[in-house]
Formats: C-alpha cells, sequence, structure tokens
C-alpha cells in the first residue's frame, strides 16, 4: 500500500534522535518539545541517498515530512500507545534480540564468522550415531563406552546394517544426513564433522544430545548461485479440460522443434512474475528455494544456456534454463549475515565466555571473600531431592559481591542457588563443587546483565537503533489505528468514498479469446482455416499435432487489450483474425466476446479504492494534528541548516 510506503519511509527518514550536541540551535518545536538542528541534520545527511523523490530532498520538503513524523509520535504518546502492553511486549523482544549482537566479543566473532565461511565454500555428507544423554548428566562413561562400541560395529559392519540392528529412535540413532553445511547442526557436531576425512569416522564426543561418532562419506565444494529461467504449468488449472502433464511435453516438444525458450516462457508460462522476463528466476542457492527438487535439478545443469527435461514439484510441472552460475561470495560481502548467524548460534557460548573476560577489565569490581564459605556452610542433603531451603535467619542482604556502583546480595545468589537444585538431583556432588559452579555461573550472569541494563548508556550506536525501532514501532501502531485499520473497516466510509471516486476505476477494454500458437506459419494458417470451419479444438489437435511433435497449442481466456500476450497491432473484433507474428511465434486468435471498457464495481476494485481512501483519511488526520500541536520553526536556524548543506 501506498500509504504504508509512505509511513515506513518516514520511519527512515526520521530517525537517531537521541544525542545533542553543544552550542546547538533548536531549528523548531513541536508543542513545546525541541527539536535541535544537529538532528535534523543529521537525519537528512544519514538518508538522502535512500530518498527517490527530488522533491524529498529540498529542504523545506525534508522538514515538512519530519515535522509530520514529529507531530505523529506526539499523537502517539498523547493516545498512550507507548504504554499498551502489546506494543512493550514487541518493543522488549526486539531489545533483547539488538542487545545480543552488541554482547559480543569481536576478535572471537571475526575468528568464528571465518570459520563459518570457510565452512559454507564446502557441503558435507555424512552419516552418524547418537547414544542420547540428558544434557546434564555427570555419570557419562555407560554412554561413552556404548558409542565406542557402536563405532566399532559401523566400521566393521557398515552403515545399513547397523541401522537395521542397533537404531530405535528413542535412545540410539543412527541415521543418514544427507548434505549439510555451516549453520544446519549444532557447533559441536558441525566441528566434528569439518574436522573428520572423507571415508573416515571421528572418534566420540558430546553435543547436548548426547554421544556421537560421525562417518564422513563425502566432501564437495559449495554449489554457489544459479540465476536460471522456468516455464511452469499450474497443476492446479482453470480450465478443466487442460492437463499439465501434457502441457509441459507439449512445451517442451516445441522446443526440440526449434522453438525459443523465452518465447515459449512467455506465451505459456503459469508462473506471472517471471513469464514477462522469458521465465527468468532471481538468483538462489542451495536451501533458498521451497523445492529441493526444482534445485537440484537446475543445479545438476552443467552448462549455461542448458535445458532440462520436463519435470513435477509440489507447485506444477517444470523445465528449467541455466543462465548463469556463480561461486559463493566473497568474505566481505557475505560478513554482515554471517556475524549475526554466530551470534545466534551455539558458538554465541564462545563469544559469551570471552565478553565475560573482557568485562572483568571494564568494570571495578570487589568480592566479599567471606561468601562461598558461608554458603557452603548452609547446604544439606536436602539440596540433591529439591527440598532445600533458605535458613530463616539467612543474612539475604550481606554484599556477594559489587561490579561498579551495583551491589549483589547475598538473597540474589540465594534465589539462584535454589532454582539450581533441579540440576542436582539424586545427584552425590561435593557442596564446595556446587558453591564454585553456581558462583561462577551467577557471576557471569550478573555481570552481562549488567553490560545489558547500561548497554543504552554506554553504547551509543545502540541507544540510536534502539530508538529508531522505539519510534518506528510506535509509529506503525499509530497508523495502524488511525489509518489502516479504518479504512479497511470503515465499510459505510470506503463505500462512500468509492461512489464519489469511481471513475477513476475502470476496467480497459478486454477480449474472450480462443489462440492457437505455431512456429510455423502454415501450421498456424492451417489451424486459421479449420477454425473457420468450425472445427473443435481436438479435431485441430489431431489434425495437425502427431504423437511426436507438437505443432499448435491453443489458449483460452479473457485478456486485456494490452496482455503481452496478445499481438500489438491485434485487431479487436469477432470471430477468427487473420495470421499475428508475435513472441517468435506465428497465432491465429479467435474472438468470442469483446467486453467494453467500464466502471469496476467496489469489489472488483476493493484493493485501490481502500489503498486511496487511506490517503485521504491521512492527509485530514495530518491536518488535524497541526490543529491541535503548535508547530513553531526558528526561521535563523533553518537558514544555517540550508547553508551548510549547501556546503556540502
Amino acid at each position: 500500500m501506498k500509504i504504508m510506503f509512505r509511513c515506513l519511509l518516514l520511519m527512515l527518514l526520521a530517525f537517531n534522535f537521541s544525542f545533542g550536541q553543544d552550542k546547538d540551535d533548536v531549528l523548531l518545536t513541536v508543542d513545546g518539545d525541541p527539536i535541535m538542528t544537529s538532528e535534523f541534520l543529521r537525519v537528512y545527511n544519514k538518508n538522502l541517498d535512500l530518498v527517490k523523490d527530488e522533491s524529498q530532498k529540498d529542504i523545506d520538503g525534508y522538514l515538512k515530512l519530519f515535522t509530520e513524523y514529529q507531530l505523529k509520535l506526539k499523537e502517539a504518546k498523547r493516545l498512550k500507545l507507548n504504554e499498551d502492553a502489546k506494543y512493550q511486549r514487541e518493543f522488549l523482544r526486539y531489545k533483547k534480540q539488538l542487545t545480543k549482537n552488541y554482547l559480543s566479543e569481536n576478535k572471537v566473532t571475526d575468528v568464528l564468522v571465518q570459520e563459518a565461511y570457510d565452512r559454507s565454500n564446502i557441503d558435507i555428507k555424512a552419516s552418524h550415531v547418537l547414544v542420547r544423554l540428558d544434557e546434564n548428566a555427570k555419570d557419562t562413561l555407560s554412554a561413552y563406552n556404548q558409542v565406542l562400541t557402536l563405532r566399532e560395529h559401523l566400521l566393521n559392519e557398515g552403515f545399513d546394517k547397523l541401522k537395521k540392528e542397533a537404531h530405535d529412535g528413542k535412545t540410539v540413532f543412527v541415521e543418514d544426513l544427507g548434505y549439510f553445511s555451516a549453520f544446519k547442526m549444532v557447533y559441536n557436531f558441525e566441528t566434528a564433522a569439518y574436522n573428520t576425512a572423507v571415508g573416515e569416522i571421528s572418534m566420540p564426543f558430546r553435543t547436548r544430545f548426547g554421544y556421537h561418532v560421525v562417518k564422513v562419506d563425502d566432501k564437495r565444494p559449495s554449489r554457489g548461485t544459479i540465476t536460471a529461467a522456468h516455464i511452469m504449468i499450474a497443476l492446479q488449472q482453470k480450465d478443466s479440460l487442460l492437463d499439465p502433464e501434457e502441457r509441459i511435453n507439449d512445451i517442451y516438444k516445441k522446443m526440440q522443434q526449434g522453438e525459443s525458450f523465452e518465447s515459449l516462457a512467455k506465451q505459456f508460462s503459469d508462473d506471472k512474475s517471471s513469464a514477462a522476463k522469458g521465465g527468468q528466476l532471481a538468483p538462489f542457492k542451495s536451501g533458498q528455494l521451497s523445492s529441493t527438487k526444482f534445485e537440484d535439478e537446475a543445479f545438476t545443469l552443467k552448462n549455461d544456456g542448458d535445458i532440462s527435461e520436463p519435470f513435477k514439484t509440489e507447485y506444477g510441472w517444470h523445465i528449467v534454463k541455466r543462465i548463469s552460475l556463480k561461486p559463493i561470495q566473497p568474505l566481505e560481502d557475505l560478513k554482515p549475515s554471517l556475524e549475526s548467524r554466530v551470534k545466534r548460534d551455539s558458538r554465541s557460548k564462545l563469544i559469551n565466555a570471552a565478553m565475560v573476560k573482557e568485562l572483568k577489565k571494564r568494570y571495578e569490581i570487589s568480592y566479599n571473600s567471606n561468601a562461598k564459605a558461608y554458603f557452603e556452610s548452609l547446604l544439606t542433603n536436602n539440596y540433591f531431592t529439591r527440598s532445600w531451603r533458605l535458613p530463616e535467619d539467612f543474612k539475604k542482604d550481606e554484599e556477594l559481591f559489587k561490579i561498579n556502583d551495583r551491589s549483589f546480595t547475598y538473597n540474589e545468589f540465594g534465589r539462584h542457588l535454589m532454582s539450581a537444585q533441579r540440576i542436582y538431583m539424586n545427584k552425590n556432588t561435593a557442596f564446595l563443587n556446587i558453591i564454585d559452579k553456581e558462583f561462577e555461573s551467577f557471576f557471569e550472569k550478573s555481570i552481562l546483565q549488567f553490560r545489558e541494563d547500561n548497554l543504552e548508556l554506554e553504547n551509543k550506536d545502540f541507544a540510536d537503533i534502539l530508538k529508531e525501532y522505539r519510534d518506528g514501532l510506535l509509529l506503525f501502531d499509530l497508523m495502524e489505528k488511525e489509518v489502516w485499520n479504518k479504512a479497511a473497516k470503515d465499510t459505510v466510509g470506503l463505500e462512500a468514498y468509492y461512489e464519489k471516486y469511481k471513475s477513476k476505476y475502470q476496467w480497459n477494454e478486454r477480449v474472450k479469446v480462443v489462440m492457437a500458437s505455431s512456429a510455423d506459419k502454415a501450421v498456424a494458417e492451417q489451424a486459421a482455416k479449420m477454425m473457420k470451419r468450425n472445427k473443435s479444438e481436438d479435431d485441430i489437435n489431431n489434425a495437425l499435432n502427431t504423437e511426436k511433435e507438437k505443432n499448435v497449442i491453443f489458449t483460452k481466456g479473457t485478456f486485456d487489450f494490452n496482455d503481452n500476450k496478445l499481438p500489438d497491432d491485434f485487431e479487436t473484433k469477432k470471430g477468427v483474425s487473420k495470421i499475428y507474428e508475435n513472441n517468435e511465434a506465428f497465432h491465429v486468435i479467435e474472438v468470442n466476446d469483446i467486453l467494453p471498457a467500464g466502471v469496476k464495481t467496489l469489489e472488483e476494485a476493493k484493493g485501490n479504492v481502500i489503498n486511496d481512501y487511506q490517503a485521504e483519511l491521512e492527509t485530514n488526520w495530518i491536518k488535524d494534528l497541526h490543529d491541535r500541536f503548535k508547530i513553531e520553526v526558528n526561521e535563523k536556524a533553518l537558514k544555517k541548516v540550508k547553508k551548510k548543506i549547501k556546503k556540502q
């Protein structure tokens, strides 16, 4: 929708208002709240290249959009949308996700990104044996010995026999994993697979699922990025007599007879998004499309220009043509997306450990040397049955440790120990070991949380981005409430708007046709003669097509006069037409009906009517906001801004 696009554009144009500068001029006030020139300049310069409309590059035009954005934020806060529980949940969810991207140790991240990139250049085909084991289990010898025994069977008897005898899908898994690369498996498993040579079986290793061994069957270079085109005949057809498999085979025959792939795609492909471009698709890599079958068929083609035989997917029947194939992109191009994936992956534990080490250097930290001994004295055997409780005389207000000016108390660590009991259920671990481990766990959690809580104060980039999202989400909720939902749900207003402007919503002239197409003009002329004698489609097919050659294909439907399937010089009159040449083929067209131009019904034009109605609602709403909130522009400051931008 245009109105939504404009809203999102404004979100881009009006971000980063967090930090002022010394000796900064007030550019404007919105209901008494000052907006500084530095804020306007930062936003203008940041988004200048994104603005396509030249009028928005004009300072006065840009200031108008900037002011409208401020008015909307003011209105959102007046309506207390920022206090809405749904808004708060969404904002906190985003903040939590964004925070993860900033709570990292760059050197470790760079090493992991390079490793992930190197691995993404290689696809591994592997199978594995897994003996399931609880993630927190300490007694692991039995599971280790079991997987070691299974490894021997795998070495001596092979995968198929071991799978038949040992796999139970509950405690023991023997599985063929097919091909995979970086990020497809948990990090420990991925590392073991990439460190194992082809044809060999790793020694046992542990992941959170249990103990594994992995057998690597093959390693191949990544298949890269392919650009391909296709012709698709959908499984579901409006014409109930059209058989998709028969149709795709007919098209394939025409291709073998020398007809152009691109022309046939334009004329017959049901994939409307690619048909007009001769069937060409956006470039894709393995795993990017929803159909593995389609990907495999495309990557199987050896040379640019090669064309597959017809094949079926869950979407329809296809013929695919390879246009070009590029190897994997350079690291510098992929680095941002790889960094994001590394920080979401189990690799993040390595990053967190490095971050804690760095934070210990950054912050001033002091410890209570008596704390561990005190807590060790409180533990009893009830801890192993999850029935341990803190004593009534517990020194809850004592300081455990301090990070800068934030004091962490015995009470906080005591609650941590209470919740950790489940880990030690039915265990027999020394109390000192429990205290040492859980103290370290609590300290790591605390120092990372301290960093997170103070991140907005410590990191300006983080604060800027967070404010972008905070204001953008608020604006989205406001527009949804005041414009988008009103337009969609106000049926009376929508009908009134349609009645007032319905002359704008017109059908072009359309034509209902049956079209016979052939690469051979003589065949098209024969088809025309038979159509003029009222011969049926079946009669013409039987006369002109053979089992080996498909010389003519019929297309039926209602088309706009400007449809690319119709010739540019097409004469719209009822009856059988002359022979036309279009899309590198010859066509004879029988016109059964001519549908005149006319006004669309509200139902037919509903999408466009809603879009236009939203625009009108927003325009009127902005006028109301100008009446509600006072805007004052500092003309002297504005002149300085214009002068500064002119010098840039």
